[in-house]
């Protein structure tokens, strides 16, 4: 969905703390006052059994340069398999980033923020020998500690529910749990996670606490799908630090907890990435992931991907949802073109940024032994899946599942046409309207789409559990104690009379 109201500015002023800060002098003699080089700052963002995510701070205290490369050494037997933010590379346990064309101009007191994923056995000790552009930067202490200025959340105690959320598998055409039990998801978006920390207002729009939680638990909604964004995910420095990378995961994390906590599914969504586009139904012409883009891009979404899967993986009861609405159908002449680009990205027409498919990021997913279900969305911002089936990525674990998005505005809106472009889907794989809403304040398109999912047996998620003005946008609340708006009110009066799904 395209998307809220502005909002006002909520600024903490806490600063990401740089784990490293040591200077290095060149061309002075004994007893001089030595001109500062650069200090480092390097974080552990998440870690999992044989691999973690690392933020890497450069700050240039000398003279302004043009270029640079950071160099350093892994002592730990670690090894690079990604990077974002330089031009990244390893030999032996040299590690080097140079930088992008976009970031190479560094002036006194300026800072580029990197991001890495390695692999670890045994142990995960710091880098060490940093140098800029060939300068020693450090000899540093070598800890990890996150973002220490920023707050850290009160965590309440979260009842064990009667029953959990499950383990999701596909089976033919239908989820279903560890017992061969099918199940549907039915609930309810989470908005806020793609937007506030990007505008630099916070993680999340509105309270996600224990209480917060429970009263979409008390809808009877069983599903719970949570929006993100991915530069603050990797932690890109055009975040604020309070709000990317190690604070931003934790939150994340914490939120996935309490929802699994009441007995319901998180679905982790890749909702805004990085990439200029200024074509047809561009939404902005910012190249950072501030909005939606018709595709997610080859630098950072497969990065975003492994180490979202790294951090849940170990866990099945958490669904993926790989992109939010592509669209690449509004920049190519052809519907065979957007599809093509949808599943292989590349070099897509009309879109000028280099382009992650969907069997890229399924791929990325994978690659980590994650088996998670995966939801693909198709084209036309989700709302066409006519070309679904003929053009399906392939994944090795046998667990995707097919995602739609239906309003009352789409081209796709009446039964005559979910008839003839769903219905055909639906009975090959699973099918999940990962959004459904209204602009009516009112909820009589809703009714229709619920009722010809509930023939079906499939799976259905109202947007959006925020309390925005409903004539702004869907919104399914007026207050986080789960007071319903008009619209609201027909997804939470349904949910009830399927208690128990």
């Amino acid at each position: 969905m395209r998307h809220p109201p502005p909002l006002t500015a909520l600024f903490g002023g806490a600063a990401l703390t740089l784990v490293t800060a040591v200077s290095a002098a060149a061309g002075v003699g004994p007893g001089a006052t030595a001109p500062l080089g650069c200090s480092v700052g390097y974080a552990t963002v998440n870690q999992w059994a044989g691999g973690f995510q690392a933020a890497v701070v450069i700050t240039n205290n000398g003279a302004p340069t043009s270029g640079w490369s950071l160099g350093f050494h892994f002592t730990g037997g670690q090894h690079l398999t990604q990077g974002w933010g330089a031009t990244w590379s390893q030999s032996g346990t040299d590690v080097t980033a140079a930088n992008e064309s976009w970031n190479g101009s560094l002036g006194t007191g300026a800072s580029v923020t990197l991001g890495l994923i390695a692999s670890w056995s045994g142990a995960n000790p710091d880098p060490t020998g940093f140098t800029l552009n060939g300068l020693p930067c450090s000899a540093g202490s070598g800890s990890s500690p996150g973002p220490t200025t920023s707050p850290t959340p009160t965590t309440t105690p979260t009842p064990t529910p009667t029953t959990g959320a499950p383990e999701l598998s596909v089976s033919g055409n239908r989820l279903t749990d560890p017992s061969g039990a099918t199940r549907r998801l039915l609930g309810v978006n989470r908005s806020g996670g793609e937007f506030m920390c990007v505008q630099g207002h916070g993680v999340f729009d509105g309270p996600v606490d224990d209480t917060a939680v429970q009263a979409i638990a008390d809808w009877k909604a069983n599903a719970v799908r949570i929006t993100l964004n991915e530069e603050c995910w990797l932690g890109l420095d055009n975040i604020r630090p309070e709000y990317r990378g190690a604070a931003y995961v934790g939150a994340v994390k914490e939120l996935v907890a309490r929802v699994l906590a009441h007995g319901m599914t998180p679905v982790v969504e890749l909702h805004w990435t990085y990439g200029q586009y200024t074509g047809n139904s561009t939404g902005c012409l910012d190249v950072h992931a501030s909005c939606q883009k018709p595709m997610p891009d080859a630098r950072y979404a497969p990065a975003f991907w492994t180490s979202v899967a790294n951090t849940f993986k170990d866990d099945r009861r958490v669904v993926f949802d790989l992109f939010n609405e592509p669209y690449p159908d509004r920049a190519t002449a052809t519907p065979e073109q957007a599809w093509a680009c949808w599943r292989d990205g590349g070099t897509c027409p009309g879109i000028g940024y280099e382009v992650a498919g969907m069997q890229n990021l399924v791929d990325a997913v994978r690659a980590t032994g994650s088996r998670n279900l995966v939801l693909v969305p198709g084209i036309a911002y989700a709302n066409d899946l006519s070309g679904w089936l003929a053009h399906a990525p392939s994944d090795p674990a046998g667990e995707l599942a097919a995602a739609w998005h239906v309003y009352n505005v789409n081209s796709c809106a009446d039964e005559s046409c979910w008839n003839s472009t769903l219905a055909p889907v639906a009975a090959r794989v699973p099918l999940v309207a990962g959004e459904i809403g209204e602009n009516t304040c009112g909820h009589a398109f809703v009714d229709r789409v619920m009722k010809w999912s509930d023939d079906r047996g499939l799976s259905y998620l109202g947007w959006t559990w925020n309390t925005w003005d409903c004539s702004s946008g869907p919104a399914l609340i007026t207050a986080y104690d789960g007071t319903p708006t008009a619209f609201g009110l027909g997804l939470r009066d349904h949910l009830r009379t399927l208690d128990g799904h």
